[in-house]
């Protein structure tokens, strides 16, 4: 019995064209970065640099003479931001990378393995950029995620301020509604000037609140502790002290949007106040400068106020079609359209992502402002809500109004209600022959009714 004669096959080694031969990738942490560059342009293509800011330097130089022009960066925590403006400053492109897009791959469990990785896939084309304004609306949106950092601090300070009172048993600020206002801050200042008469402290009432002078007096009768009172008099003293620095944050928002560029390229400094006595918000016409930097009124689309486009802008710039070619595609970057698909002609979910992208928190709150709106997309949240629940209504509503915001601000064509007047129109029409139909199969005739 002859012996069967068995072939060696050899490996079939397969390998991606090379789209970009000078492509470098470096994986950045806290205390090192580890950059790696193609294996023929250095005998170390992998270095590993201190985020000292000379070393980042040196790491810039090394590239430059590794003839790269093109460096993939994963976008970890905020120790991408020096290098990346670094780098972005002596001319190379730099694609920043969602670490979602490249972590799940087996094998790689170091630094040096990470950057490699990063540099062979940026090298194919299979990466792709992640989204970053202008260096001017990235300065604005840092000042904006500041300002919303202080008041959550300043707010923090409030219930610091509340539970005093309620460890004194004064209950002042369940009598009025806004322990910060008028007549909450004067009773305070008040008591930490060791004032504990009820009665001259329920004078200090504003003629606006709506309690009545007893109830006030009432509920400032309590066990005026004094180390109740020395916690009072230092969280006072740090809410006054935030909402100093928010109005700080506002002079400086107001100074970047006033000096940036409208669609023409004109700027809106001519409207800026020098008196810094009188460089209060109230003076700040942030409508008027929302109106020329995208060149047409938003905040006629309902749901749509001055501060949430003002964040919006802060997250987007105005140029959105640069960056988005189409509306569908600003929608997936605010993860605002579904993820579902297909496979073997079944409808498969796709995963539910997390996001925190304040650009969407905006538009899904200017769509849950429209539970009472008399508009067509008033009307469009209520029946969606009805359909299937306010979480979906408020996800298709908001995807609803990016879509309005994208094509107003690319075309820069005022808003026109009357075009949701006439999509209503034909909506009626058809649910008018629908019902017709189902009439006419059970032997019925529908009869207009004359009021």
């Amino acid at each position: 019995m002859s012996k069967r004669k068995t072939r060696k096959r050899g490996k079939l080694e397969r390998a991606l064209p090379i789209m970009r031969a000078n492509a470098a990738g470096i994986d950045m942490g806290a205390t090192e970065a580890v950059a790696a560059v193609p294996a023929d342009r250095d005998r170390e293509s992998v270095r590993t640099f201190a985020t000292f800011t000379e070393d980042l330097h040196a790491l810039a130089d090394w590239l430059q003479q590794c003839k790269v022009d093109t460096v993939a960066l994963e976008s970890t925590g905020v120790y991408w931001i020096p290098l990346f403006q670094i780098l972005e400053a002596r001319g190379l492109e730099v694609c920043l990378v969602n670490a979602q897009h490249v972590r799940h791959v087996p094998g790689r469990k170091s630094d040096v393995l990470d950057c490699q990785w990063l540099q062979y896939l940026h090298s194919v084309g299979l990466l792709r950029a992640s989204f970053r304004p202008e260096q001017a609306i990235c300065a604005i949106r840092s000042l904006l995620r500041h300002r919303e950092n202080v008041v959550q601090i300043a707010s923090m300070h409030v219930q610091h301020m509340q539970k005093a009172l309620d460890q004194m048993n004064l209950q002042i600020h369940h009598v009025i509604s806004d322990i910060t206002g008028v007549t909450g801050l004067a009773i305070m200042d008040a008591i930490i000037a060791s004032q504990q008469d009820p009665h001259k402290l329920a004078k200090l009432r504003d003629r606006r609140v709506k309690a009545s002078l007893e109830t006030i007096t009432k509920s400032l009768v309590g066990d005026y502790r004094p180390e109740h009172i020395f916690t009072l008099k230092q969280s006072e003293a740090a809410y006054r002290h935030c909402q100093q620095l928010i109005a700080d944050c506002d002079r400086e928002i107001q100074q970047g949007i006033e000096t940036f560029g409208g669609p023409d390229g004109e700027s809106g400094t001519h409207s800026s106040s020098s008196d810094d006595s009188t460089a209060a918000i109230p003076s700040f016409d942030l409508q008027t400068h929302l109106h020329r930097i995208y060149g047409v009124d938003l905040t006629a689309i309902p749901g749509l106020e001055c501060l949430r486009i003002q964040t919006i802008f802060s997250e987007t710039g105005a140029d959105l079609k640069s960056k988005f070619v189409t509306s569908e595609s600003f929608c997936s970057w605010l993860n605002l359209c579904s993820k579902d698909g297909t496979s073997a002609g079944k409808h498969v979910r796709g995963p539910r992502l997390k996001t925190k992208n304040r650009a969407a928190n905006a538009f899904r709150l200017a769509a849950l402002c429209l539970h009472n709106s008399k508009s067509f997309l008033g009307n469009f949240y209520r029946s969606q809500r009805a359909r299937f629940g306010a979480p979906i209504a408020i996800k298709t509503t908001a995807h609803k109004l990016a879509r309005i915001f994208y094509y107003l601000v690319t075309t820069r064509t005022a808003y026109d209600e009357t075009v949701f007047a006439k999509l209503e129109a034909n909506h009626q029409q058809r649910r008018l022959r629908r019902l017709q139909a189902v009439a006419q199969q059970m032997g019925y005739a529908l009869v207009q009714v004359r009021a």
